[in-house]
């Protein structure tokens, strides 16, 4: 595998272990790549277990996930997904979204769109590019620093709603602070973070962001 990224290096031990159209033994070969292996920052099954619940709870029929990476929650979050729910990914890295397509097929999730273009430049043409008229759950796990833009980006496009759930990992390490700061002062949402350790690790301390949207006050 000599020259291969971490996440090429990843997909090939998957592909090589895993069974094709069975969510679960794929989600386990990331699992043990990274855990024996090599650290790739995705959710993970601890705090991926925190995910399954609100999306079992809520059950949402639009979801935008902000950070394909390699495809591990693109394919978490769609084998939760009601039928008939439409689940839009978006990965800026090509390289990245060409192992992501992969691995969303090799799951069996075709109906996934995948979409390589930074969040910025997604988020205001959502509305008009897929016909949405509102988001019911957002998954935030791409560059820290969107967080706050991206999420002030998604107020002022209307395609939140009362009731909409934003989910956003690692805002405690490597963190978000401006976002953490946002959303205590905004008013706009109810919001709790659920404590964990970062993903693949048992020392490093992390959480994850929980919003319920509210509408304007």
């Amino acid at each position: 595998m000599t020259g291969l990224s971490r996440e090429e290096r990843c997909f090939q031990y998957v592909l090589t272990n895993a069974t094709p159209g069975d969510p679960e033994s794929i989600l386990d070969g990331f699992d043990s790549w990274c855990t024996k292996k090599e650290f790739i920052s995705h959710i993970g099954p601890k705090k991926g277990k925190i995910l399954d619940r609100l999306l079992s709870e809520h059950s949402p029929l639009t979801v935008l996930e902000l950070g394909a990476h390699c495809g591990y929650s693109t394919v978490r979050i769609a084998r939760a997904l009601p039928l008939g729910a439409r689940l839009f990914s978006v990965e800026m890295d090509q390289k990245n979204a060409a192992i992501a397509e992969k691995v969303i097929r090799l799951a069996g999730f075709d109906e996934v769109e995948l979409i390589v273009c930074p969040s910025d430049e997604v988020i205001p043409r959502l509305r008009a590019d897929f016909d949405l008229e509102k988001l019911d759950f957002v998954f935030m796990d791409h560059w820290k620093k969107c967080y706050l833009p991206d999420l002030q980006m998604l107020e002022g496009s209307g395609l939140l709603g009362k009731g909409s759930m934003i989910l956003a990992d690692n805002v405690l390490f490597p963190g978000a602070p401006n976002f953490l700061r946002y959303i205590r002062r905004c008013g706009l949402y109810e919001w709790r973070v659920h404590r964990a350790t970062l993903e693949y690790s048992k020392g490093i301390r992390d959480g994850m962001a929980e919003l319920v949207y509210q509408g304007t006050k």
